[in-house]
C-alpha cells in the first residue's frame, strides 16, 4: 500500500465516514482510483452510499464502474437520486446496458430525467428508502418482509400500489398487529396522496402536517419513483425551511 493510501487507512472507516461523509468524500476524491477502490472494497453499502452522495459525480463513477455489477447497482438504487442520475449518465453506453439488466426499467427512466428536474423538486428531494406491497397482498406478507428489517430502519408506514404500479393508499406500519393474517392490505390501506417529481417538494408540507406519514412522489404516468417525509424536507435549504414544526 503507498503513502497516501496508508496515511488515509486510520481514518476511512464506517465510523469516520457516519460522522463525516463529506470529509470522507473529500478524502477519497484526492486519490487514485485503484487507492479509493482498496479502501471501500470492504466497507458496508450504507458507507458506500454516504461517500458517493457528495463525492464529485465523474470521480464516483470512475469507482463505481470498477466494483461488480451487482454491488454498483444495488449502491445505486441508495444514492440520493439526483447524484445517482449523474452517476450514472457519467458511465460509459455499455456500462449502462449492463446495469439495466440489472436496474429496475423504472429508475433507469428516472435516470434519464432527473437532471432536468428543479433543485426544488420533489424528485430531487425525495427518498428511495421506501417499501411497497400490492393491493393483494396479505397482512402476513407485509409483516414476514418486516420483520427480517432492523428495528431502527422500520419504515413508519408501507405504500400499498396496484398492478399498474400506481399508489392506492398506505399502511401504518405499527397498525400491522392490529389486523389478521389473511387480510389482504388493500382492506386495511388508508387514502393517499402525493405529488409529481416536478413539482416543488414543499407541496408534500400540508400532506405531511395533515397526518399523513409519507408522500409518494410519481412519474408523469402516475408510477412511484420514490417518497417524501419529515426527514426529506427537514433537510430543505435554509430559506424553505419557514414551518416552525421543521
Amino acid at each position: 500500500m503507498n503513502g497516501p493510501v496508508q496515511s488515509l487507512t486510520p481514518w476511512v472507516t464506517e465510523k469516520f465516514i457516519s460522522a463525516a461523509p463529506l470529509a470522507a468524500a473529500k478524502a477519497l476524491e484526492s486519490l487514485a482510483t485503484h487507492e479509493a477502490l482498496l479502501l471501500l472494497k470492504p466497507l458496508k453499502a450504507e458507507s458506500l452510499v454516504a461517500c458517493f452522495n457528495p463525492m464529485d459525480a465523474v470521480k464516483a463513477a470512475a469507482i463505481l464502474r470498477r466494483l461488480p455489477a451487482r454491488q454498483t447497482a444495488h449502491v445505486l438504487t441508495r444514492l440520493d437520486v439526483p447524484q445517482a442520475a449523474k452517476i450514472y449518465q457519467a458511465f460509459s453506453q455499455p456500462q449502462r446496458e449492463k446495469l439495466k439488466t440489472l436496474l429496475p426499467d423504472s429508475l433507469c427512466q428516472t435516470f434519464a430525467v432527473a437532471n432536468d428536474w428543479p433543485p426544488e423538486s420533489a424528485g430531487a428531494a425525495m427518498s428511495r428508502d421506501f417499501i411497497v406491497f400490492k393491493t393483494d397482498n396479505k397482512v402476513a406478507d407485509l409483516i414476514e418482509k418486516l420483520k427480517n428489517i432492523p428495528r431502527k430502519k422500520l419504515p413508519v408506514a408501507c405504500l400499498i400500489c396496484g398492478k399498474d404500479g400506481k399508489p392506492k393508499g398506505l399502511v401504518r406500519t405499527a397498525e400491522l398487529s392490529f389486523y389478521g393474517a389473511d387480510v389482504l392490505a388493500g382492506s386495511v390501506m388508508t387514502a393517499v396522496q402525493g405529488v409529481s417529481a416536478q413539482e416543488p417538494s414543499l407541496q408534500a408540507v400540508d400532506l405531511i402536517k395533515q397526518g399523513q406519514p409519507i408522500v409518494p412522489v410519481w412519474d408523469e404516468t402516475g408510477k412511484v419513483l420514490g417518497v417524501l417525509s419529515l426527514a426529506e424536507l427537514a433537510e430543505l435549504p435554509a430559506p424553505k425551511k419557514r414551518f416552525g414544526w421543521f
